[in-house]
């Protein structure tokens, strides 16, 4: 028997997860949590395989609460299940240990399958979060390739930029004059097929996700 636990703060919500999980007969719901400080109050005394875990939660995250929940229970599964679709909740999450990214619309059968990939081994996704993932991945090659062209004084200023000092502050630190700075910054933006100091630090950091 597969024990799930389940944090999520809409009621409604929680107790359809949890009729969900208890309707298969190889899983068993073993507590369903309303806020991160329950969880991870109560998850560690239960010690589930998986954990279905919300990611806007009132005060601390449903990212937050994944974090401290892998040092407490580094072996537990933990799917993230919500409505928020945009990259950089996707990667924190995974960065934060999670194994699986559902979106809550999906059904009952999706949400099933996914906890018996987990336990095989797998990393279940939505499949438009497993888009996101491809293309933001692919995004990142291209951009890494385009810095990897920079040479390495510009890289330094853009990596400068992307901490975000003013070109002032970037000439003070490498000493070299305003006007300077300028110049390889024009260089930067062309190289990178960007036209401005947010698009060139967007498309550095993503050489980091």
């Amino acid at each position: 028997m597969t024990k799930i636990a389940i944090v999520e703060d809409n009621r409604v919500i929680r107790e359809s997860l949890s009729e969900f999980v208890d309707a298969d007969d190889d899983c068993q719901c073993v507590c369903a949590c309303a806020t991160a400080e329950e969880a991870l109050r109560v998850i560690p005394k239960q010690r589930p395989d998986i954990v279905l875990m919300d990611i806007q939660l009132p005060n601390i995250s449903g990212i937050e609460c994944t974090a401290q929940l892998k040092q407490l229970l580094p072996a537990v599964q933990i799917i993230m299940v919500t409505v928020y679709e945009d990259t950089d909740r996707i990667y924190k999450a995974l960065r934060a240990g999670a194994c699986g990214y559902l979106l809550k619309r999906c059904s009952p059968e999706e949400l099933i399958s996914a906890i018996r990939e987990v336990q095989q081994g797998g990393a279940p996704m939505s499949r438009e979060i497993a888009r996101k993932v491809i293309a933001s991945f692919q995004e990142s090659i291209t951009a890494t390739a385009e810095v990897e062209d920079l040479s390495p004084r510009e890289r330094e200023i853009l990596e400068l930029l992307a901490q975000g000092l003013a070109n002032k502050e970037i000439a003070q630190r490498v000493g070299v004059s305003d006007g300077t700075v300028r110049w390889h910054l024009r260089h930067v933006y062309n190289k990178l097929h960007v036209r401005s100091r947010t698009e060139a630090a967007l498309k550095f950091r993503s050489t980091h996700l």
